[in-house]
């Protein structure tokens, strides 16, 4: 019978990629970090050899560490007068550009994430790559391996601008004929650059400057749930009583 427990997975992958791969399990997830320049060879094996038979692409997803783990919401020291009083301005439109946020918690910003089924197996796996340069973020494209990441790699080109060289068609798919900009990226305004209507009068759609003022709705921060918490401390005392 076929071992898959998480960590049986994590000692293969070492085993067979060795110092290609940085390996880590949080929350009994196994996440594998690859250079760009080792990620076809990596792709490949983990689809074709029999210890992983990764065949499944669920998503390839992209990522903007820019002011990764920074919080616009001031929770500890703010009083009973709620949260709006707490809010610092952290997020585009919110503070000067000399200003912005800073990828200070990873040395480069952008990441393509690819989420693997191994049917057989029963296991899945996460693999990030990190693009080499910020300006212009570039990663080989995964649609030789598996042919159905097609769309997705145009989901995170659209939504963070990551260029998959080797993509047969790298396209816009959810944004409007000439969007200018990636709406994902952590830079690009909350409340957009333009608003679009109809005018009557002109018979025609208009852009115009965008009249929505700007506020903060989310919370951006890093945080552990309490019932992962509890999930934990569980963990713990079944443990000791063991």
């Amino acid at each position: 019978m076929t071992d898959t427990s998480f960590n049986s997975l994590a000692e293969r992958l070492a085993a067979r990629f060795g110092e290609m791969l940085t390996i880590s399990v949080v929350r009994n997830e196994v996440t594998a970090e690859v250079a760009a320049a080792d990620l076809l060879a990596v792709a490949a094996a983990l689809r074709d050899e029999a210890p992983f038979r990764f065949g499944v692409p669920i998503d390839i997803c992209g990522i903007d560490y820019l002011g990764y783990g920074q919080t616009e919401w001031d929770t500890e020291t703010v009083s009973g007068t709620g949260f709006s009083r707490g809010v610092e301005g952290e997020a585009m439109g919110r503070f000067n550009w000399a200003d912005r946020p800073h990828a200070d918690a990873s040395p480069r910003r952008f990441a393509s994430i690819v989420h693997l089924l191994s049917l057989e197996h029963n296991q899945r796996l996460r693999l990030r790559v990190f693009c080499d340069d910020d300006t212009l973020p570039i990663v080989p494209s995964l649609t030789g391996i598996w042919p159905g990441v097609n769309w997705f790699e145009r989901e995170a080109f659209d939504l963070y601008g990551i260029i998959y060289d080797g993509h047969p068609d790298l396209r816009r798919i959810l944004t409007d004929y000439g969007f200018v900009g990636h709406p994902f990226r952590k830079d690009f305004p909350l409340i957009g650059n333009v608003e679009v209507r109809y005018d009557p009068e002109q018979k025609r759609v208009v852009y115009e400057p965008v009249s929505i003022e700007p506020r903060v709705l989310v919370p951006r921060v890093i945080r552990d749930d309490a019932d992962l918490l509890q999930a934990k401390a569980e963990a713990a005392d079944n443990w000791r009583n063991n």
